[in-house]
């Protein structure tokens, strides 16, 4: 797992612990590397003791940046290495006490370490991906914005023509967005550029629009925890959303290759 090791001090893996993530927004983090995994998956995961998120009063779900890496840890080393979980769960159960891992596959990196006090393989926990979403708000000037997308200015002027992107009225963009401009940038190379990509925007915006008509009455609710049950519920929408795209288009382009 990518990422410089956090917990290096005692205020470092203080915040890796510190339980702030609702489950829609882990899902929002893990989803670029497993499209496939799902709030129900996450929960499962949970209920097999492979982490242990904190409850609210309310008894919704939080969760801190090492439950995040420890469920990356247990997601990669299924995908990776074929593991089952309780294969994992013993690899992960010895990473916590400090031992070394049973058998001879190892999986990729260390996992976080659960529970209040920090112990031997704290120190190997791999820091959150940058994009993952903490400062999804933060905004970026058009040229930094494209450098950390890899478009140049034009392509990136074009993006905002077509609508794929939005700047603010001062130019500047904001990071939650560099996953679209990086896509656009990725695609360009291969000939499809941002004028081609309005398609994408207008179905994004029908998907979203039946998306918004279930999580509504959600939202009207009077209840307190009515926004978390809300972005919960968006989270698992939107990444069933990207499943069935995906599932189509990966099943369209497969026509291609048929003899």
């Amino acid at each position: 797992m990518p990422g410089a090791p956090a917990g290096a001090s005692g205020d470092g893996v203080a915040d890796v612990r510190t339980p702030r993530l609702t489950i829609g927004a882990v899902l929002t983090a893990l989803r670029d590397d497993f499209p496939d995994v799902t709030i129900s998956k996450i929960r499962f995961l949970e209920s097999e003791g492979l982490v242990a998120p904190q409850r609210t009063p309310s008894g919704y779900r939080k969760f801190s940046r090492a439950d995040v890496d420890r469920l990356r840890y247990v997601l990669t080393a299924q995908r990776d290495h074929y593991l089952p979980l309780r294969v994992i769960k013993e690899h992960l159960d010895a990473l916590d006490r400090g031992l070394p891992v049973p058998g001879t596959g190892s999986p990729p990196a260390q996992a976080p370490v659960q529970g209040p006090a920090p112990s031997p393989a704290a120190a190997a926990v791999p820091a959150a991906p940058a994009d993952t979403g903490t400062d999804a708000d933060a905004l970026l000037g058009a040229a930094d914005f494209a450098r950390a997308a890899g478009l140049e200015p034009g392509q990136l002027a074009d993006c905002v023509q077509f609508g794929l992107l939005a700047p603010d009225a001062d130019g500047r963009h904001p990071a939650g967005d560099l996953p679209i401009a990086r896509a656009a940038a990725g695609l360009a190379r291969h000939g499809i550029e941002p004028r081609h990509l309005r398609v994408f925007r207008t179905g994004a915006e029908r998907e979203a629009g039946l998306v918004e008509q279930l999580v509504a009455p959600v939202l009207r609710s009077r209840a307190e925890d009515a926004r978390a049950r809300a972005a919960d519920k968006l989270a698992e929408l939107s990444a069933l959303s990207a499943q069935l795209h995906r599932a189509l288009l990966e099943a369209r382009l497969r026509d291609l290759l048929r003899p």
